[in-house]
C-alpha cells in the first residue's frame, strides 16, 4: 500500500494518504481533496443548508463558503503564527 501526501484545497493542511482515500475524497467534492477538519466542516454545513431547503443538497455551495472562509484566515497573520507553530510541532513528532 503506497502513501502519498496530499495538499487540502480549503486550508492547505497536507496529509499522507492511500491513492484509494485520496480518490475517494475527490469523487466527495468535487475533484477536491479536503483534509478530514475541512471535509467534516464542509459535510455539516451542507446537511444544514439542505434541511434549510427541505432536503436539496448543498455540498456545492458549503464547499465554496468554506473555501473562502479559508482563504481570508490564511491572510491573518495570527492564523500564519498559528500554522508556523503547527508545522514546527510536526517536524519536532517526526524526529
Amino acid at each position: 500500500m503506497e502513501v502519498e501526501s496530499a495538499e487540502c484545497e480549503c486550508c492547505e493542511l497536507r496529509e499522507d494518504c492511500t491513492r484509494g482515500y485520496i480518490l475517494g475524497v475527490k469523487a466527495d467534492f468535487g475533484g477536491r481533496w479536503l483534509c478530514g477538519l475541512c471535509s467534516e466542516a464542509v459535510r455539516d454545513e451542507a446537511a444544514k443548508l439542505g434541511r434549510k431547503r427541505g432536503g436539496g443538497g448543498g455540498m456545492e455551495e458549503a464547499l465554496r463558503d468554506h473555501m473562502s472562509f479559508c482563504a481570508k484566515c490564511r491572510k491573518n497573520p495570527a492564523f500564519r503564527v498559528a500554522d508556523g507553530m503547527r508545522q514546527m510541532l510536526l517536524r519536532r513528532r517526526s524526529k
